[in-house]
């Protein structure tokens, strides 16, 4: 299926124009960059803003689908990109930058006094920041894969830093700002490999802190930021936005996919919308970062929104909540996310890889696997920024540094969703360790179909002690079929796709040691998986 017939037949008579260069200036001086698309015959269409810092050229497509819909298309580049002036700072965008944009905006002959805006992933962020401040003018908000902050919602999981994703999203953003490299021509697009090519390489060196040396052969600044800044702390307030809930729009329909890495933060914005008051919906589907506005399910509710909210068409009908259930292969609706009838049960561990409802009975030797940073357990798919899903985990698991807990044959059918976790009492040799869990669906043959996983960094501790683990896995709405079987693996890491913890209980530095690690699950001491169930067959 083509892009155009993706999106619908066009309805705008007498072509597209597109007006590209436009200023929008600043109060200090400088402006930003804007280019502006509408139907030849409707120059104050109603208008669909798009704020994005990876160059204007990649939206040209989507804002002449726009336009032959019958809407206007105006793409703003943020300050330090596509030709906008200023530095580009990463996650943590210029304030007042969006009060001037705005002003600009009231000021224009062909603004037709209201707007929407739209975009997935940074575009979505930005939209998140724009409400700041309350906008009146502002209809509706289509927000795609992307958190409302970005310090859990995105770059530190559990403690643990995303460093595959964020090392490379930092070397290749870094090439295509600041007006040099426009990454809808061809040398973007080659700056756009080449980061693809390093990232490997760049990833594996220490210390941490010079990665991003590695990558781009000079530090990038908002890296930098981000490993200096491993904790939370007032360095990530200018990127924390859930508190702007009640000033999003009236409308606001946001969309994620089960193998992205921005759902958990997507998840967390649909529930400050909710408490806000706002008439919010929420679509996931079976996809990876970015692919669900190529899809009719995602079409169809986006541009149902954009017409009730623009146009004054019949209002999206419920439910407020779409997603697709893996495993069953399906959608299914909901009043609301999780929606009723979820109840946590317990999936114990028990010796000699067994996993069970019922909890340990007897004393029991550990189970133990050995970490080793020099060696570390690779990452297989999951919710990643590039490539990701759900592939055959036995790989995975049949390396010698990954414990497995296998379940029985489930004799019927078992329906989870919601948000799941592990609490795992472990015993570490070094005085830091990780803990990486991963739940899998094993089909009767053994395939082994990644479904959630999750990682925690425990801080510094004497060697030898006992902890509990809790590792907060990824959320999920997936169909345990009957004859199946599930299997929870434990790790140490899972790299590239987090840093590796190099187990002396230091976050920066070149030396490393393994990290013997026991895995407890005797009465006094259990360990257990948490998993959200809304029925069985």
């Amino acid at each position: 299926m083509s892009l155009r017939s993706a999106f619908g037949r066009p309805t705008a008579r007498g072509g597209v124009r597109l007006h590209r260069g436009l200023a929008v200036p600043l109060p200090e001086g400088g402006r930003l960059r804007a280019d502006r698309a509408h139907p030849a015959d409707a120059p104050s269409a109603p208008l669909v803003l798009l704020r994005t810092p990876y160059g204007r050229r990649p939206l040209t497509w989507l804002m002449r689908l726009l336009a032959e819909r019958g809407y206007q298309a105006l793409a703003v580049s943020l300050r330090g990109t596509g030709g906008s002036s200023g530095r580009f700072t990463g996650w943590r965008l210029h304030p007042g930058d969006t009060d001037a944009l705005l002003e600009w905006l009231r000021a224009q002959p062909w603004f037709p006094g209201a707007f929407a805006t739209w975009g997935a992933s940074f575009l979505g962020y930005a939209q998140w920041e724009m409400a700041r401040r309350p906008v009146p003018e502002w209809r509706a908000a289509l927000i795609q894969d992307a958190p409302p902050e970005f310090y859990a919602g995105a770059l530190y999981r559990g403690g643990a830093f995303a460093l595959g994703d964020w090392l490379r999203w930092a070397d290749q953003t870094r090439r295509v700002t600041g007006g040099r490299t426009d990454p809808g021509t061809w040398r973007g697009l080659h700056a756009t490999r080449a980061a693809a090519r390093r990232a490997p390489r760049a990833a594996a060196h220490l210390p941490l802190d010079q990665a991003d040396r590695a990558a781009a052969g000079r530090p990038i600044a908002f890296f930098q930021e981000w490993v200096a800044n491993s904790g939370p702390g007032p360095a990530w307030a200018a990127c924390d936005h859930r508190a702007n809930a009640a000033h999003l729009p009236p409308l606001v329909h946001l969309a994620g996919g089960w193998h992205d890495v921005f759902l958990p933060g997507v998840l967390e914005g649909y529930a400050a919308l909710r408490a806000a008051g706002r008439d919010v919906r929420l679509l996931v589907g079976p996809w990876p970062h970015g692919w669900g506005l190529f899809t009719p399910e995602y079409r169809e509710a986006a541009f149902a929104v954009l017409d009730h909210a623009l146009r004054g068409a019949e209002a999206p009908a419920p439910p407020a909540v779409r997603v697709f259930v893996t495993g069953a292969g399906g959608w299914t609706d909901l009043p609301d996310w999780p929606g009723a009838g979820a109840a946590h049960r317990a999936w114990h561990l028990h010796p000699g890889g067994r996993l069970d409802t019922r909890p340990p009975a007897a004393p029991a030797p550990p189970s133990r696997f050995c970490y080793d940073p020099a060696d570390p357990t690779p990452a297989l798919g999951g919710p990643v920024l590039y490539g990701g899903g759900a592939p055959d985990s036995r790989p995975l698991a049949q390396r010698p540094d990954v414990l497995t807990f296998t379940g029985p044959r489930l004799e019927r059918g078992l329906t989870a969703r919601g948000r799941l976790s592990a609490a795992v009492a472990v015993r570490a040799d070094g005085p830091s360790a990780d803990v990486y869990a991963r739940l899998c669906d094993v089909d009767p043959q053994g395939a082994m179909t990644h479904v959630s996983d999750g990682i925690v960094r425990l801080p510094p501790a004497e060697p030898g002690r006992v902890r509990v683990a809790e590792v907060d896995m990824w959320p999920l709405a997936h169909r345990f079929a009957a004859g199946h079987r599930l299997a929870l693996l434990l790790a140490g890491g899972a790299f590239p796709r987090y840093d590796r913890n190099l187990g002396t209980g230091r976050r920066l530095g070149t030396q490393m040691r393994p990290v013997e690690v026991e895995v407890l699950h005797d009465p006094v001491r259990p360990s257990a998986l948490r998993l959200p169930l809304t029925g069985s067959e």
